[in-house]
């Protein structure tokens, strides 16, 4: 499973690259503003900042909502590096822009997925990715995992090549849980990727083992 982290925060990026497990980014408009990011010329500045920093995929979200100024910011987000793929909403016109941006092999990442019927349509039209918002259905108390399952198994009955991108990842549960199910990536905070590190066995053991060491070497 690939790991992709939820931000447009360079620091944030910069730790999860260094870490050796980074595998892309996501990003979104509520992500940019959260870093003071705003202005055309600022956040396409800062599109080629992130991939500077990481090797893999980089989700660039269009704001455009209608079929040909989506077509227009993805032709143009898609120009300023091999790395950025294509965020689309999961609207009417953005399925077609999907198809238009699929047949021109311009990667694109189906956004604000709720359902697998949303999914089906997504990579019935070509998406790269399609990112069902596990978190968000569970605030709502509804399986978000679920929605994991039953993409995977659409997708493995029809031999579908869109990759299940597991968004809204908010703790290190979530991300085992779209392990097991079989989700291809998962995107989420630095926090919920570093708490997979975290279990109080290995920090008991490693202080067993100075302190033994410290011992013998003050003999």
């Amino acid at each position: 499973m690939k790991f992709f982290i939820d931000t447009a925060n360079l620091d944030q990026i910069r730790e999860a690259q260094d870490l050796g497990v980074l595998d892309g980014v996501t990003t979104n408009p509520s992500l940019m503003a959260k870093e003071g990011i705003s202005g055309d010329e600022k956040v396409i500045n800062h599109y080629k900042a992130i991939c500077e920093i990481v090797d893999g995929d980089v989700s660039a979200e269009v704001i455009a909502t209608d079929y040909e100024n989506m077509i227009k910011e993805g032709e143009a987000l898609a120009a300023l590096d091999d790395k950025i793929v294509v965020k689309v909403p999961m609207i009417k016109d953005g399925i077609k822009a999907i198809k238009y941006f699929s047949k021109k092999g311009i990667k694109t990442n189906c956004t604000l997925v709720f359902s697998a019927g949303q999914a089906l349509l997504a990579a019935k039209a070509g998406a790269t990715y399609v990112s069902p918002f596990i978190g968000r259905l569970d605030d709502i108390s509804v399986d978000g995992l679920g929605l994991i399952e039953e993409i995977r198994l659409i997708y493995d009955n029809y031999g579908f090549t869109t990759q299940i991108l597991a968004a809204s990842v908010r703790n290190s549960s979530h991300i085992l849980g779209c392990a097991k199910i079989g989700a291809d990536v998962m995107t989420g905070p630095l926090s919920a990727i570093l708490a997979l590190l975290k279990h109080p066995l290995t920090d008991s053991g490693l202080a067993t083992f100075l302190a033994d060491h410290a011992k013998a070497a003050g003999k």
